[in-house]
């Protein structure tokens, strides 16, 4: 994966709230493809993200992105319990530019999305809530895509499915995908990762 564009640069990166540090003196380089954050409970895979998504700013170090759309989007927050599924889809559609409706239509179908597509996210499962923005991820076209342990809630078939998605991620020579969680799960356990960083346990 040597020749494939890095998208993602960060030395010395660090973040802290007011009452206690973060992430300290981070330095990697994420190439397009599949990489992966690992790390235990409080050890800020979630804050990481965040940082790679612009929602928040670095408070030590450099972080360089790509231009363009990143996608992140964490599906438990609360101000989407009132929107209705298949209009926050038509929502992202309209947001990324590169939007490709083919893997809408095999994931919909993958992860068994039909009968809860015309329903507001406060009557979805944690699960379905999941599969409904990952369906956005495969689907956006945006050069940064970011995954916040994305297995978790899923079934057996779903699992699988998504482990299929992030199989073709892996082999993606123009985005960047990033998937955080406390260890690789099983079933990407003989995907190769563009890089890894180890936030500790």
């Amino acid at each position: 994966m040597s020749d494939r564009p890095v998208l993602v640069r960060a030395q010395g990166l660090g973040f802290a709230y007011p009452d206690h540090e973060v992430l300290r003196g981070l330095a990697f380089a994420l190439p397009a493809g599949l990489s992966f954050v690992r790390g235990g409970d409080g050890r800020g895979k979630t804050t990481l993200l965040s940082l790679l998504a612009g929602a928040r700013q670095p408070t030590a170090g450099t972080l360089q992105r790509p231009a363009g759309a990143v996608f992140h989007a964490p599906m438990s927050d609360a101000a989407l319990d009132g929107v209705v599924a298949r209009a926050w889809l038509q929502q992202c559609r309209d947001r990324y530019p590169d939007w490709q409706e083919a893997p809408v239509a095999e994931l919909v179908d993958a992860f068994s999305l039909p009968p809860h597509l015309d329903k507001t996210f406060h009557m979805l499962s944690t699960g379905s809530r999941r599969k409904v923005g990952l369906v956005a991820a495969m689907a956006c076209g945006a050069p940064l895509t970011l995954l916040d342990t994305p297995f978790s809630g899923l079934d057996a078939p779903s699992r699988r499915a998504l482990a299929r998605m992030l199989e073709r991620a892996a082999d993606d020579g123009t985005r960047a995908w990033v998937l955080a969680d406390y260890e690789v799960p099983d079933e990407l356990a003989t995907v190769p990762f563009g890089c890894v960083v180890d936030l500790g346990d």
